[in-house]
C-alpha cells in the first residue's frame, strides 16, 4: 500500500511537470469519469474515447503544442457490443465518481436516456455514441443498461482503435482512441456537415492541427486512412478543400496530401452501420 501511495504521488508530480511543458491536461471532473470507466474495465472491453479528449490525447502522443479549449463534454463510443463479463450500469458508474450526475434524454424529450451531466450551464456532460445512418437516433446498449445516440460514419472512425493515455487532474489514465488519421478525416466531415458554425470551425481546426502533426510523424497515414473512407463521408469534405489547403499553408506537405487525396475519385461504398 505504501508503494501504491508513493507511485500515485509520483504520477501526480509527473502530470504537473508535463502540464508546465505544454502537454494538454483535462480537468478533475473529467479525470473522475475516466478513472471510473477505466477501473470498471469499460475501455478494456471495447469502449473508445472520442471527441476533444481523444484529440488532446493525440496531441500529447505526437508531441504537438496547440491551444485546446476546455471541453464541457466527454464522448465515449462503441462500434460493437462491449466484451463485459456482466452488464455494467453506465449511470451507476457515473454516480460512483461522487459527482452529482443526472440523466439526460436524447435529442427528443421522449427518447431514452443517452447522456449524463452535472448541474449548471457549464456542467460537464458525458455522451454515449454509436455508429448509425442518421444523426441522433437512439439505440439501446444492453450491456451498459443505457442507450446511445447514433453518429454517421462512426463505424469508419471506430475501426481498429489504438491504446492511449489521457492526462487529467493528477492522473494518467489508459484509454482507447480512434486512429489519428481517421480522426482527421472524420473531423473534416463533421465540420462540413455541422449547422453550428462555431462547432464546425472547431472541428475543422482540430482536423487541421492533427493532420499537420500526423504528417510529421507518419506521412503516409493520411493517405491510408483516406483509402478506407466511404464515398458518402468524403463528398462533403471536397467542398472544403480550398479552405483546408489554405489553413495548412504553414505545413506544405500536409496541404499537398490533403489536396491530392481530395482530388482522387471516391470509389468505396459506405459501410453498413453496426449496432
Amino acid at each position: 500500500m505504501r508503494d501504491r501511495i508513493a507511485f500515485t504521488e509520483w504520477v501526480a508530480e509527473q502530470v504537473r511537470a508535463l502540464r508546465k511543458l505544454g502537454f494538454r491536461v483535462a480537468d478533475k471532473s473529467s479525470a473522475s469519469v475516466l478513472v471510473e470507466l477505466h477501473n470498471s474495465g469499460a475501455f478494456e472491453a471495447g469502449l473508445t474515447l472520442v471527441g476533444t479528449l481523444a484529440y488532446m490525447a493525440w496531441l500529447n502522443e505526437l508531441g504537438a503544442v496547440a491551444v485546446s479549449a476546455r471541453t464541457l463534454d466527454i464522448d465515449v463510443a462503441r462500434s460493437h457490443q462491449l466484451k463485459l463479463a456482466a452488464p455494467l450500469s453506465f449511470l451507476a458508474t457515473m454516480r460512483a465518481t461522487g459527482l452529482p450526475f443526472t440523466a439526460v434524454p436524447g435529442l427528443k424529450a421522449s427518447d431514452r436516456m443517452t447522456s449524463v451531466r452535472l448541474p449548471g450551464v457549464a456542467g460537464l456532460r458525458v455522451d454515449v455514441l454509436v455508429p448509425g445512418r442518421s444523426l441522433g437516433a437512439v439505440v439501446r446498449i444492453p450491456e451498459l443498461e443505457w442507450a446511445a445516440q447514433t453518429i454517421p460514419h462512426y463505424d469508419y472512425l471506430l475501426d481498429s482503435p489504438e491504446p492511449a493515455a489521457v492526462l487529467a487532474g493528477w492522473h494518467c489514465i489508459p484509454v482507447r482512441v480512434p486512429q489519428a488519421a481517421r480522426m482527421v478525416w472524420h473531423k473534416f466531415h463533421s465540420s462540413a456537415k455541422r449547422q453550428d458554425s462555431a462547432k464546425a470551425a472547431k472541428d475543422r481546426r482540430q482536423g487541421i492541427i492533427l493532420a499537420a502533426a500526423v504528417t510529421e510523424s507518419e506521412p503516409t497515414s493520411l493517405q491510408k486512412a483516406f483509402k478506407h473512407a466511404p464515398a458518402a463521408m468524403v463528398a462533403p469534405i471536397k467542398r472544403l478543400v480550398g479552405d483546408l489547403v489554405s489553413e495548412l499553408a504553414g505545413h506544405p506537405t500536409a496541404a499537398q496530401i490533403i489536396r491530392d487525396c481530395l482530388s482522387m475519385p471516391s470509389a468505396r461504398k459506405p459501410a453498413k452501420a453496426r449496432r
